[in-house]
């Protein structure tokens, strides 16, 4: 079973005029991840496709590209990263099966036309993101244990943070795409602070790692314009190229951040100081 949602591009002056529900309904994606099924969303933000799959076991999930990229295969004009937030599955590409772990990436360049998802045991949850590509490339798998780490923040300011960065630069190639993961230890509760902008590339957080009864209070918009909204674990926001966006939780949590423009260096952001907010 497949479903697919759209959003369309937000003007920032549009932003403005909306309440708390327009913005989850423009903004936040819920329910990627339904049992025995693919999920997608595809945004305008710069044409990123990001989703769920959630295979149940001796039942194979096959990835179909929906109807709004008009061609045959997901990955006819587009690369997509595979990360696994769940127990252990397998992902199949064009016949050849690579086994993913907890928080293991698998990339898949332009090119390949079959895309299945499978598990043995127990239902897992695989998140999907993809951005337009211009080149065919390879398959690669990333390992937890192989993504570049880097410790961040501090206790004091209630941000100390590991940050894992799967595809970018220096890592696993890519067109547009650049990934990772960031955890937030114990304690500790701000992301991406002090925030900032990238005007070149559109950012989505997925939240997860978050217990039932908490929850993320995501901010957003130009610097002195801050909303905030309310999510829930494994639920996703998009952030537009104009937009802050960090957030603070009731509990420690983590979240995979995925971009895609027209740059794809990792420092490459306009800072905005605590006071512009």
């Amino acid at each position: 079973m497949h479903h697919t949602q759209e959003r369309y591009a937000t003007h920032p002056a549009e932003y403005l005029t909306m309440d708390s529900t327009a913005l989850r309904e423009r903004f936040v994606c819920p329910d990627l991840f339904r049992e025995g099924a693919t999920s997608l969303v595809y945004s305008h933000e710069d044409r990123m496709a990001v989703g769920g799959a959630f295979p149940v076991p001796g039942v194979p999930l096959e990835l179909v590209a929906p109807d709004q990229f008009r061609t045959a295969n997901f990955c006819d004009r587009r690369e997509l990263t595979v990360m696994n937030i769940g127990t252990p599955g397998t992902v199949v590409v064009d016949g050849e099966a690579y086994e993913l772990g907890h928080r293991d990436c698998l990339y898949i360049g332009r090119g390949h036309a079959q895309i299945e998802f499978r598990t043995a045991t127990e239902a897992t949850k695989f998140f999907l993101a993809s951005a337009t590509s211009h080149r065919d490339r390879p398959v690669e798998l990333i390992t937890a244990d192989a993504a570049a780490s880097a410790a961040a923040g501090a206790v004091d300011t209630a941000n100390e943070r590991t940050i894992a960065k799967y595809v970018h630069a220096d890592g696993a190639q890519s067109d547009q795409l650049v990934l990772g993961i960031t955890s937030l230890e114990r304690g500790s509760v701000w992301n991406s602070m002090p925030p900032h902008l990238h005007g070149r590339r559109t950012e989505m957080y997925l939240y997860f790692g978050l217990p039932e009864d908490d929850r993320v209070f995501h901010f957003m918009g130009e610097p002195g314009q801050p909303r905030t909204i309310s999510v829930r674990n494994e639920e996703l926001v998009i952030a537009p190229a104009w937009s802050m966006h960090f957030g603070a939780g009731t509990s420690n949590y983590a979240f995979i951040w995925v971009m895609a423009g027209e740059n794809q260096a990792f420092e490459d952001m306009d800072q905005v100081s605590v006071v512009e907010i």
